[in-house]
Order: C-alpha cells, then structure tokens, then sequence
C-alpha cells in the first residue's frame, strides 16, 4: 500500500482547512496520507466546523507503515509547544512550514512515502524563520540533492470530472525581474526544461508535441525584433529532436496558448513567468496545479498562497487542492 504525504505549510493560513475540508468530505480508503505539521491547528479548523478528528494522531511518522488506509498526522517536536494565531503572517507560520518540509524530505528518502503534496507556505516567513530559502522549490531541490538548476517549475490544469484539453506549462526562468530574462534563457536550460516536460506528458500519457514559445514578439520575426529564437532557442530545439523529443516552435506567445488550449499541444514551455502563466491562469485559476520537475518523488502543490484573509471563513476554495491530490495520486501510480 502507498503513503502520500502531506504538509500543513504555514498553519496559520488556509492549509489546515483545506486537508480538513477534503477529507471530511472524501475519506481515504485506498492509500496511506502523513500529514505533517502542528496538531492544534487541525483541532482548531474541526472546531470551527463542528467535526469530529478523522486523523489518527502518530508518536513516531514509522507507524504510518503499520496501518491501513487513512489519514494520520504527525506534529514535529519543535512545534508542540507553539502557538498559531490564524491569519496572521509570523515567524511561527515560517518555522511550521520549515519543520514540516524537513521531516517530509526524511519521510520521503526513508521510503515511507512515495509522493509529497506541499500546501501554501509565506516565503518571507519562512526566511523570518530561519530558512534560508526562496521557497518550496529551492528548499527540496537544495535538500533532495538534486540541486536548483536541475528542476523546472510546471503548473497545469487539472480537473479528474473534466476531459478536455487542458494548458500546462512549463517555465524556463522563474522569478527573475524581467530585464534579466533574456541571458537567462540559455540553450542548456531550455533543453533541460524540454527533457522534464516531454517526460512529465508522457507519463501522463499524453501525445503530441511540446510547444515551445518564443522570447520576443512574434518570435522575433526571423531576427527583425530580437534574435533570441535564432542564436538559442533554434538550436536548443534542433538538439531536442536530435535526442528524439517531439517538440515544435519557437511559437509567438500571443497565438501558442490558444492551440494548445485546443489540444495541440500537450505542454508548452514558456520562457519567463507571466508568458506562461497569464494564459494559464485565465482558464484555470481555481483548479491549477504547481508541480516540480526533476524531484526523485512528485510533489504537487495547490496554486495559490496562504490565503490569511480567508482563514476560519470557509469561503476558499478546495478544488486546486483536491486537483493537486488527484494529481500527485496519478503521478505516483505511474512511476
């Protein structure tokens, strides 16, 4: 039987009400989920709701190997004696997160578990903390041994009741300021990221080629406004056929999305943050989904932040965070 972990993230915002919510209403009769992070904030969002604990409470993360199906948590010792004002961005939210990521890693590397679903954490409070990370992506990539230049950021939509095409992307830079974008986009790079991404579809089970963007507007119009798409993206892309990818572009980034939205392509990788992620979020911005790329475990994450101002209201939505479970499920039934 598998085990999937799970992270409370920053327990002062939405992630206690968001397992709470998923799992009172969906109960997990077919794998194993270790959630990590502080017992007085899951009491304190069943409180609110008048429920019952449907988790069982573990001294030590092993036993989880030892029962059958269902939900167990497991609050790390440094946590025990804090407290977590909901709402509110603190250094105590930051710890929580910071805490909870690290025992996942040794969750994770022991065997224990075979996937980790990572809810919303507050990176300034995380640093405030004492982690020295820019958030979840570094902070596994650093401490997984892969390393920060070997993972790709993707975020897709997901929906387990709706067939249809859905946008995923892939991002060749992620946070930079924009200026900077240009000598980041490196022919290494580029390539690397199309490796993550053909494999990523092809365990989904997809068909068609990946869709690459452009740089420039209207990639670049054969050199006339910027020659990016002739001197990196061109030869990234005729080296990824040569390994035998299924790729095509350089695309015009105000045409690819809407082909691809139809179907064409399975994937798109994009070259900077908000080419990418503008369109996605358009059509998916309740049920997107934030995976790395290049992890030895898949992690899946729900698209949005630690939502403070809706904390102990009831009124966010769960379903990228049931989309990032039905995901991370999939994912690692086809490892």
């Amino acid at each position: 039987m598998r085990t999937l972990c799970i992270t409370l993230g920053d327990p002062c915002g939405l992630g206690p009400e968001l397992v709470a919510r998923h799992f009172l209403e969906n109960p997990a009769d077919k794998d194993r989920m270790l959630v990590i992070g502080p017992v007085s904030a899951m009491d304190r969002e069943l409180d609110r709701m008048g429920a019952d604990r449907f988790f069982t409470v573990l001294d030590d993360p092993t036993q989880v190997a030892d029962g059958g199906p269902g939900v167990y948590l497991y609050e790390p010792e440094l946590l025990r004696t804090i407290s977590f004002p909901p709402g509110h961005a603190c250094s105590q939210g930051g710890l929580a997160a910071g805490e909870s990521l690290d025992l996942a890693v040794e969750v994770l590397q022991s065997g224990l578990a075979q996937g980790l679903l990572t809810c919303p954490l507050n990176k300034a409070m995380l640093h405030a903390a004492g982690f020295d990370f820019p958030g979840h992506t570094e902070f596994l990539a650093d401490k997984l041994g892969v390393g920060r230049d070997n993972v790709c950021m993707h975020l897709c939509g997901h929906d387990p009741d709706d067939p249809s095409p859905k946008l995923r992307v892939s991002l060749v830079t992620t946070h930079p300021r924009l200026r900077d974008v240009p000598d980041l986009v490196t022919g290494e790079r580029i390539l690397h990221c199309l490796r993550l991404t053909t494999e990523f579809v092809r365990t989904l089970g997809l068909a068609g080629p990946v869709g690459v963007c452009g740089l420039n507007p209207h990639a670049g119009e054969s050199g006339r406004i910027g020659d990016e798409e002739i001197t990196t993206i061109i030869p990234a892309l005729e080296r990824a056929k040569a390994d035998g990818m299924d790729v095509a572009g350089p695309i015009p980034g105000d045409t690819i999305f809407h082909f691809a939205a139809k179907g064409r392509y399975p994937a798109v990788l994009a070259m900077y943050h908000d080419q990418g992620l503008a369109p996605l979020k358009l059509l998916h911005f309740s049920r997107a989904v934030n995976v790395t790329l290049g992890l030895p475990y898949p992690r899946t994450s729900p698209d949005h932040g630690t939502g403070y101002d809706l904390v102990g209201k009831g009124e966010a939505s769960i379903h990228s965070f049931q989309a990032a479970l039905d995901l991370l499920q999939k994912l690692v039934g086809r490892q």
